[in-house]
């Protein structure tokens, strides 16, 4: 069973990726990781480092605090 904050960190991910109106293959460029990392954080498959939490939320735009609030 998937943990509940991969779950809701994907989803975080996902809604700011399609806010922006960018791929999956365009955030991973922007964020220097590979294009399949980014499917693989939104489908909860990875447990990402704190390193590249701060890429994607560089390449969303969007502070840490921003992207790290997985309210429901």
């Amino acid at each position: 069973m998937k943990r509940e904050i991969l779950i809701r960190f994907g989803q975080k991910v996902r809604e700011e990726r399609t806010r922006l109106g960018l791929s999956q293959e365009e955030l991973a460029v922007r964020a220097g990781v590979h294009r399949t990392y980014i499917g693989m954080i939104e489908r909860a498959e990875k447990n990402i480092t704190l390193e590249n939490i701060e890429k994607i939320a560089k390449a969303l735009e969007i502070s840490l605090d921003k992207l790290m609030s997985l309210e429901k």
